[in-house]
């Protein structure tokens, strides 16, 4: 007993801390809130996107604060032009734009509503005509999310053909990348659920907490971007291990079913993401990463940020796949997901590495989370929405599969952006769950099974 006291003062005293970085985390979040009320209580707190080069600077007022953009791009052809004026009006307000070298303007607008924006046809550059010229305002909701984009189109317009073959091309592409940025999170429910056989519901909360945490440090408090990666990532991790430590490991010791802890899942995720709601609004935003530009390779164009997301989970998914199949760590997961009572007969510390599998799953779930905001935007309830389809990719792969995630992650992401060729967008996900119960229907254990765990 006296032996033993230390170490348990020890593991005490770092939950303790990790508990008050979480803590400090969440005043963090508040803080910006509190400024904001004191000064407008009114008003949002949601950040502003810089300007553009070129952009002319908005006048002293509330629009800074409302966090509320209006903004776009004017090319001719494929060449950006600058120095072109754009007015905003509104409700009492007006505000002029200007496009910069790189044809971007963007005008801050004082809060929500309804807004016209009108081109300036005598800043157009010689030779330069709207491809409307009888249409040159155009009228503008703002508020559902904080930046409006508005698109002035200038010259003849062109039509383009594009063969079948360059679509699919395209969309397998897209597909690929969807499905890279699925398998990080996927891989954390499937180490999770084959060390202990819970499904965890608020797995999506997990990605949401990374996604917010980065565009917290790098937009709203304005860090270096490799600073709030670190910090982020070293957050999310903490997050995982303190979910197995003050609510999972006390429910393991106690006996309690899988079904009682399942419900236990579905309550924190409500919870939790209820609490980004109240401090972050329902709003949709984008990181201010600084990364900017579009990549093209035959009729594929994406943007550097999608392509650099790819990259970054093609290289943890190899580092994930070396740890489970080279290391001591690694393997004893594999034993435990295998069979915990005989891994634990073995010398095993059981407890040991289903804490190290939740702390790997929130690092990797947040990384995820970062990636996929840089993708497609960050909003409170991003996680949610996409948490059928990882557990769709986990039991497609094959539960419990680390590598079956990876497999099953791939397979729903094509299918739900070549799906998009002949059905609507909105009805893409439902694509991916027929999918799976097509799958499920030919092999029930999934594409790689039991026989071939390893995770």
């Amino acid at each position: 007993m006296n032996a033993l006291t230390p170490a348990r003062s020890s593991v005490h005293r770092l939950h303790l801390v990790l508990a008050a970085v979480i803590i400090a985390v969440l005043a963090l979040l508040t803080a910006p809130m509190a400024a904001s009320a004191a000064t407008e209580p009114t008003e949002s707190a949601a950040p502003v996107e810089p300007a553009p080069v070129g952009t002319e600077a908005p006048d002293a007022g509330a629009g800074a604060d409302a966090g509320f953009t209006i903004g776009g791009i004017i090319r001719d052809g494929q060449e950006p032009v600058e120095g072109v004026d754009i007015l905003v009006e509104g409700d009492g307000f007006s505000e002029t734009g200007t496009t910069g070298d790189d044809g971007r303007w963007s005008v801050p607008v004082p809060a929500a509503g309804q807004y016209e924006a009108t081109l300036d046809v005598d800043t157009l550059p010689e030779g330069a005509s709207p491809r409307d010229p009888d249409n040159v305002t155009r009228q503008v909701t703002v508020g559902t999310t904080s930046t409006v984009n508005v698109l002035f189109p200038l010259g003849e317009a062109t039509t383009s053909t594009v063969s079948i073959w360059d679509t699919i091309f395209t969309r397998l592409v897209y597909g690929l990348i969807f499905g890279l940025l699925l398998a990080l999170a996927a891989i954390g429910i499937s180490l999770i659920f084959g060390t202990t056989g819970v499904n965890n519901f608020a797995h999506g909360e997990m990605l949401t907490f990374g996604a917010l945490g980065f565009y917290l440090f790098t937009t709203l408090l304005g860090w270096n971007v490799i600073l709030a990666l670190i910090v982020t990532l070293a957050l999310s991790a903490a997050f995982g291990y303190l979910q197995d430590t003050v609510l999972f490991k006390p429910m393991r010791r106690r006996g309690v079913g899988l079904t009682q802890v399942l419900i236990v899942t579905i309550g924190l995720s409500i919870v939790v993401r209820y609490l980004y709601l109240f401090f972050f609004g329902g709003g949709t935003n984008n990181i201010a990463s600084g990364i900017t530009g579009n990549v093209s390779f035959g009729p594929v164009t994406i943007t550097l940020v999608s392509l650099i997301s790819a990259g970054v989970s093609i290289v943890i998914l190899v580092l994930v796949g070396l740890f489970l199949t080279r290391t001591r760590i690694g393997k004893a997961t594999r034993a435990v997901s295998d069979n915990a009572a005989l891994a634990a007969a073995s010398g095993i510390n059981v407890d040991r590495i289903i804490r190290i599998v939740w702390t790997l799953a929130g690092l990797l779930t947040g990384l995820s989370g970062i990636l996929y905001g840089l993708f497609r935007g960050v909003s409170w309830d991003l996680g949610f929405l996409i948490l059928l389809l990882l557990f769709a990719a986990v039991t497609l792969g094959g539960l419990g599969s680390a590598f079956g995630a990876l497999v099953g992650s791939l397979i729903i992401g094509v299918a739900t952006e070549l799906s998009t060729i002949i059905i609507p967008p909105d009805l893409r996900y439902a694509v991916a769950l027929i999918v799976l119960i097509v799958v499920l229907l030919v092999r029930p254990q999934g594409v790689l099974g039991r026989r071939e765990r390893v995770g």
